[in-house]
């Protein structure tokens, strides 16, 4: 299936909702391990946190891995749509030029989870962080550079 018609796919039953938590996900391009340089990650923690900064979205829990990065937010004054075109465009940009580069960072499109209970926020949120460890990366979750929640 040609990727414009998987993005468009994603876009269908779409609904943001101002004060509801979503788990997002973003994939960098051909899944490229891009962030295994936690440098060019913690451009993407920038732009996670001037979107907080700007009032679009709070993010309860978030960690940039070397090919996608996982979000928990409640979503604030925009859309999901807004919210991350405005986290991919920036980052793309900042990663970008730090790589001395042009072209796509991201895949298109994204995706979104709606939580429905109060009680799956915390257990996302630990899926989330303990991301690093499930792929290998580390073995405990504060050796890895690029994760954070709320709660700590």
């Amino acid at each position: 299936m040609p990727e414009c018609l998987k993005a468009a796919d994603l876009r269908i039953g779409r609904y943001s909702e101002s004060g509801r938590v979503y788990l997002l996900t973003a994939v960098v391009d051909q899944r490229k391990p891009v962030f295994s340089d936690w440098r060019l990650g913690r451009l993407v923690v920038g732009e996670l946190h001037r979107a907080q900064e700007d009032g679009l979205a709070v993010f309860l829990a978030w960690v940039v891995m070397p090919d996608h990065l996982h979000c928990l937010v409640q979503l604030q004054d925009k859309t999901l749509g807004e919210l991350m075109c405005r986290i991919k465009s920036r980052s793309s940009l900042a990663v970008n030029q730090a790589l001395k580069r042009r072209g796509r960072l991201w895949q298109k499109g994204y995706h979104d989870r709606a939580v429905r209970r109060e009680q799956d926020v915390k257990s996302l949120a630990r899926y989330i962080v303990a991301n690093p460890i499930r792929a290998g990366l580390v073995q405990r979750v504060h050796d890895y550079p690029l994760w954070d929640a709320c709660w700590l």
